[in-house]
C-alpha cells in the first residue's frame, strides 16, 4: 500500500512497505542516524551496524515501512500493534517531516495504546513523539537491547 504525503520537499514523500532492494539504503540510514542518537545519549561505543542490530533485535519480525523521496529511501519505521520499535531518518533529511510522516503512518496501522522507548539525551526524538501526541509515563534503566554490555536510561512514552 502506498500513500502520498505533501511535505516541504521538491517531490512527494511516498510511504510504502519495505522491499528487499531497500536494504543497502536502510543500512546507510540506520548507521548514520544511530551514531547521532548514541552520541546524544553518551553511548557512542555501543554502536552496532544495522547488519548486526537487525538480526540481534529481530527487525524483520516487525511491520517495516519506508519513506521514499525522489526514488530513494529517506527513512524507515518498524512496529507491532502496540510498539513503535524502530524509527530512523537520513540525518541529511532530519527536521523536514520524514520522521513525523513515518510515525503517523505507523500509528494509522497500530492499535492503542502504543509505547516507545527513547534513549535519555535524545531530545529531538522526544520532541517529535510529543508533537505526535505521546506522553512520558516513566524513565527506566536497563541493558541496551542487542548490545547488553551497555547500561541505558530510557524514557518510556505512551499514546492511548
Amino acid at each position: 500500500m502506498e500513500e502520498q504525503v505533501k511535505k516541504p520537499f521538491a517531490g512527494a514523500l511516498l510511504l510504502r512497505d519495505y522491499q528487499p532492494a531497500d536494504w543497502p539504503r536502510l543500512m546507510a540510514i540506520h548507521d548514520a542516524a544511530r551514531r547521532e542518537e548514541l552520541q546524544l545519549a553518551g553511548l557512542e561505543e555501543a554502536f552496532l551496524p544495522l547488519s548486526v542490530a537487525a538480526e540481534r533485535e529481530g527487525l524483520f519480525e516487525y511491520t517495516l515501512r519506508v519513506a521514499e523521496l525522489e526514488g530513494e529511501a529517506a527513512g524507515f519505521a518498524a512496529f507491532t500493534q502496540d510498539e513503535l520499535a524502530w524509527l530512523y531518518v537520513d540525518p541529511a533529511l532530519s527536521r523536514r517531516g520524514v520522521g513525523h510522516a513515518l510515525v503517523e503512518d505507523a500509528l494509522s496501522r497500530m492499535g492503542r495504546p502504543v509505547s516507545i522507548e527513547v534513549l535519555s539525551g535524545n531530545e529531538p526524538a522526544l520532541a517529535l513523539y510529543h508533537r505526535c501526541g505521546f506522553r512520558e509515563v516513566e524513565t527506566a534503566a536497563g541493558r541496551m537491547p542487542g548490545n547488553e554490555e551497555f547500561s541505558v536510561v530510557c524514557h518510556i512514552l505512551r499514546l492511548d
